[in-house]
C-alpha cells in the first residue's frame, strides 16, 4: 500500500492570494505550495482518491495522472469536495464513497456527474478491491464529518479529517495504535482553541494519546511555518 500526500493546505491553500506574510512570501520565492488537503492511496489492485479538492486537476498531473478506481468524500465543505468535476471528460467518475449524511448534501450537487455512489455507514469495515476500509466520526461542529481508517491486512493507516481533538470515543479506539497517522492541525500554538480544529500542539498530543509513533500534520494554513516537525509536505510518499 502506498500512500501521496496530493495536498496539505486548508481551504485557501499557502501561498493564500493577497497574503505577503512570511510563509505566503516563503511559498511564492521557492515555488513552494499547499495544495487543499487531499491523499492518493494505491495498492496492487486500487487507487482511491481521498476527498476531491478544488486543485484535484493540479494534484492528478503533479501524481502522474493516475487512474482513480473509487472516491471517498469525508464532509461537504468546498475545500474537500467541489472538484470532482475534474473528471469531466478525463475518465468516467468513479464510484463514490461517502457516510448519509455526506452523500445526500455532496451528491445533491454533483447528481448530474455521478455514476455509482455508494452510501456506508461508520465504523463497518467496507472493500474497496484489496483495500479495507472504515469511516470513522470525528468533530468538526456545524458539519457532519468522518476521518478514514484504510488496511492492506498488514498496515493500519488513519486520516482524522477536519476535526478538533474531541474525538468519539470508538473512533479513538480504532486509530489507537495505527502505523501512520494523517491529522488535522490548522494553526501554530500561538492559536489555543479552535473549534472546529485543532493547532499543532493538539495535533502532537492527540498522536501520543493514540500511541502513533509515525504522524503527519496536515490541513495546514498559511500560519503555520514550512519548517515545523513531524509537518506533512505536498508529493510526500509513504510506502509499505
Amino acid at each position: 500500500m502506498k500512500v501521496r500526500l496530493l495536498g496539505t493546505g486548508d481551504a485557501t491553500g499557502t501561498p493564500k492570494i493577497g497574503c505577503f506574510c512570511r510563509q505566503c512570501s516563503h511559498a511564492r520565492d521557492t515555488d513552494t505550495e499547499r495544495l487543499r488537503t487531499s491523499l492518493l492511496v494505491s495498492s496492487n489492485e486500487t487507487t482511491i482518491l481521498i476527498d476531491t479538492t478544488p486543485d484535484l486537476r493540479r494534484q492528478l498531473l503533479n501524481a502522474g495522472s493516475p487512474r482513480i478506481s473509487a472516491v471517498i468524500w469525508t464532509h461537504g465543505h468546498y475545500d474537500h469536495f467541489m472538484g470532482l468535476g475534474e473528471f469531466y471528460r478525463v475518465q468516467k467518475t468513479p464510484p463514490v464513497y461517502a457516510a448519509e449524511p455526506v452523500m445526500t448534501y455532496c451528491g445533491g450537487i454533483f447528481s448530474f456527474l455521478l455514476n455509482e455512489t455508494k452510501t456506508v455507514l461508520p465504523y463497518i469495515p467496507f472493500q474497496i478491491g484489496d483495500i479495507t476500509v472504515t469511516l470513522i466520526e470525528v468533530t468538526h461542529p456545524p458539519v457532519y464529518t468522518c476521518g478514514v481508517i484504510l488496511s492492506d491486512g498488514r498496515t493500519r493507516v488513519g486520516f482524522t479529517s477536519d476535526t478538533n481533538d474531541q474525538l468519539p470515543e470508538k473512533t479513538l479506539e480504532l486509530l489507537f495504535g495505527v502505523d501512520m497517522l494523517f491529522v488535522d492541525g490548522l494553526f501554530p500554538p500561538s492559536f489555543r482553541k479552535v473549534t472546529k480544529h485543532m493547532n499543532l500542539d493538539e495535533a502532537d498530543r492527540l498522536a501520543a494519546r493514540l500511541g502513533v509513533v509515525s504522524y503527519r500534520i496536515v490541513h495546514m494554513s498559511h500560519h503555520v511555518p514550512f519548517d515545523y516537525q513531524n509537518q506533512g509536505y505536498d508529493g510526500d510518499e509513504f510506502v509499505w
